[in-house]
């Protein structure tokens, strides 16, 4: 089994490999799911060692939450459980975040509604406590939700135990350091993949600085690392993929041209591209987390493989290299 990684400074210690369920929650974005076997996923998750499930409010508009609730129920001390704040639509704010299936949502990072949300998914998830309660996405206006009374509120939920770590998504050095300045940020979680690596240069060094681990979504980038497209491959209008930097042909190509490359690995350490790509990004950051999303049982036990997958030091700088070419 891989180390355990220490998120932030809470103290809590988890393998670096967690399990996303915003696909989860369904929804017009991902399509209808059939959660019994959503639940059966999670169950799985745990059985393989993944130990930190990742959850929010608005994936399905508590849907993702309700599920998660059910597959935990029995196994709570076993995990690692975070869920999300400050996007609204019980009530509206003045700041509009977008429409989720005809229900308008918006931010709200007020002490208030931090409370009433964290209430509300304890009771959705059927906890008393979350381990890392993460701020979904961050304020336009800081004169209107100051990242003081954020921290204040968070702070008050730790204090109280119904949290014990903090975390932030979505955020600037900027942002970072504000938190950092009213109590400890343990994480933050952000885009990130081999392909994506913005991270790196704009969040990692204040992070290492403040003690703040980065936890990495999408780190296969919405499937283009796993091997299973080719040029020819289109997506319907809509489709998220179709704004992706990473699947414009250009950068296509030689992503898809590395991974031919690759194939090598996948003989080398007998697993499939995807375990290789995360077994790798593992390796990208110090102390980074990641999460794998999951809606089958056989998708989070080939997630779970990378966690077996013990890279070669020479393989993991030759492979450095043929990614450099993509920046």
């Amino acid at each position: 089994m891989a180390n355990l990684v220490e998120i932030g400074k809470s103290g809590i210690k988890v393998p670096f490999l967690g399990m996303g369920t915003w696909a989860i929650g369904g929804g017009s974005w991902w399509g209808d799911n059939d959660d019994e076997l959503s639940v059966k996923t999670i169950q799985r998750a745990i059985d393989l060692g993944i130990k930190w499930i990742d959850t929010a409010p608005i994936y399905g508009l508590y849907h993702s939450e309700d599920v998660v609730g059910k597959a935990i129920k029995g196994k709570r001390e076993q995990i690692i459980l975070s869920t999300k704040c400050a996007l609204e639509w019980r009530h509206e704010t003045p700041v509009f975040h977008k429409e989720v299936d005809g229900t308008k949502v918006y931010r709200d990072l007020s002490k208030k509604s931090i409370i009433e949300d964290l209430d509300h998914s304890l009771l959705t998830l059927g906890t008393d406590y979350i381990d890392v309660l993460y701020t979904h996405w961050q304020t336009t206006d800081k004169k209107l939700y100051p990242i003081e009374e954020t921290m204040d509120a968070l702070m008050t939920l730790k204090k109280q135990g119904k949290i014990r770590a903090i975390g932030a998504s979505n955020v600037t050095e900027e942002d970072i350091r504000e938190y950092c300045q009213y109590g400890q940020l343990d994480v933050i979680q952000e885009k990130y993949s081999i392909v994506t690596r913005k991270v790196e240069k704009e969040l990692l060094p204040v992070c290492k600085e403040l003690g703040v681990s980065i936890q990495a979504y999408s780190p296969l980038e919405q499937g283009l690392l796993t091997g299973k497209f080719t040029m020819d491959t289109t997506f319907p209008n809509g489709d998220v993929r179709n704004n992706n930097p990473s699947f414009q042909p250009e950068i296509r190509k030689k992503v898809l041209d590395i991974l031919e490359d690759w194939k090598k690995y996948l003989e080398k350490y007998e697993c499939s591209y995807s375990n290789l790509v995360i077994a790798l990004t593992s390796q990208m950051m110090d102390g980074l987390h990641i999460l794998g999303g999951a809606r089958k049982p056989k998708q989070i036990e080939d997630n779970a493989k990378a966690l077996g997958v013990s890279l070669e030091e020479a393989d993991i700088v030759q492979m450095k290299k043929d990614i450099e070419a993509l920046l």
